[in-house]
């Protein structure tokens, strides 16, 4: 495999450019056209470049294979590597703008039982430039007329934070001016909960909105569906959370989905209530999308706002998220699977 040029940042580029024997103003060329998604064979540089950069960059690290639009206009995305592997992403429109989900990984090593992402297991990395990649490609999609991604929530495909250099890289680039500069307020990044880098994020200054995959009120609890937990505590993590918040200033979310008979009672209410309140977040219920290999059920819509009811009445800053794509598979995980499944069989 080549490498990816989108890994580099606009200074990077412009040093390959000088290495190269080409003027400066290459840089901007290349990079103005790498922004609107074009692949290096489409931007109008001299043929010599192009040829010497296709030697060792990719030409289209991340392409379309397929796309599927929801119902409710959510549009799914199938994404082919220039390696061959597969990943995905979501596009889910609002009236304050579009929000992409993107991948950080192939695949995923974290173990959680209710995601597709990681049934089997982690292949690799994805590095900067193919995370970046997603967005960009997706946005060349709507060009004509229709918005691009305002925003972009780390949430599909993988753990950003077991990927943390390429994740960072990552942030930084979409981030950057004279780029798609869409700001770190408009970004997520959710996490299992791997304390180190939370910490270690923290400290980069780039304040992105927290979101840390919860889902039990115990430790205990926690274990049985998040292998994470056996490393680092729900104490561990709202200690790293606080820190987060004295550094950011961005208050954290804690997103907790239904699982029936596992989470979402009385009992659990109020043990919530008591880990959280008082702290500077918000809780984000999520009416669990059932993934054919798990055999973990979501509640229904009416236990999902009873849930939500007992928490707000507690004192705790809750909402229950929209569903989105449900119709397409709309969790993390669920379209790839289903792909390989289908090619496996053929």
């Amino acid at each position: 495999m080549k490498k990816i040029l989108q890994d580099l940042n606009y200074f990077e580029l412009e040093n390959l450019i000088l290495s190269l024997g080409e003027k400066k103003f290459r840089a901007k060329q290349l990079y103005e056209g790498l922004m609107r998604g074009k692949k290096i064979s489409q931007i109008n540089v001299s043929p010599l470049l192009r040829e010497n950069l296709l030697k060792e960059y990719e030409d289209e690290p991340v392409k379309i294979i397929k796309t599927l639009t929801s119902s409710d206009g959510t549009e799914k995305y199938l994404f082919g590597l220039a390696d061959g592997n597969i990943i995905e992403g979501v596009l889910m429109k609002y009236k304050y703008g579009n929000t992409q989900c993107v991948s950080t990984q192939v695949g995923c090593r974290m173990g959680c039982k209710f995601c597709a992402s990681t049934l089997s297991g982690l292949v690799r990395n994805l590095t900067s430039g193919e995370i970046l990649s997603q967005v960009l490609v997706v946005n060349a999609l709507h060009k004509e007329g229709a918005r691009g991604v305002t925003n972009v929530v780390l949430m599909g495909s993988g753990e950003p934070l077991d990927n943390y250099n390429n994740t960072v890289s990552f942030l930084k680039n979409v981030s950057a001016e004279g780029g798609i500069n869409i700001s770190p307020r408009n970004i997520s990044l959710s996490t299992c909960g791997i304390v180190p880098k939370i910490y270690a994020l923290a400290d980069e200054g780039l304040p992105v909105n927290l979101t840390i995959s919860l889902h039990q009120t115990t430790d205990e609890g926690r274990a049985r569906t998040m292998p994470i937990a056996k490393k680092y505590s729900i104490d561990e993590i709202l200690k790293a959370c606080a820190y987060y918040f004295e550094k950011t200033g961005r208050r954290y979310i804690f997103e907790y989905s239904l699982i029936e008979g596992e989470n979402c009672d009385k009992q659990h209410a109020e043990e919530l209530i008591k880990l959280l309140k008082g702290k500077p977040c918000h809780v984000n219920l999520i009416r669990l999308n059932e993934v054919k290999e798990r055999t973990l059920k979501s509640t229904t819509d009416k236990q999902a706002y009873v849930f939500l009811g007992l928490l707000e009445k507690g004192g705790l800053s809750a909402t229950v998220r929209r569903s989105a794509g449900a119709d397409i598979g709309g969790a993390c995980g669920q379209l790839r699977a289903n792909y390989l499944d289908n090619e496996n069989r053929e």
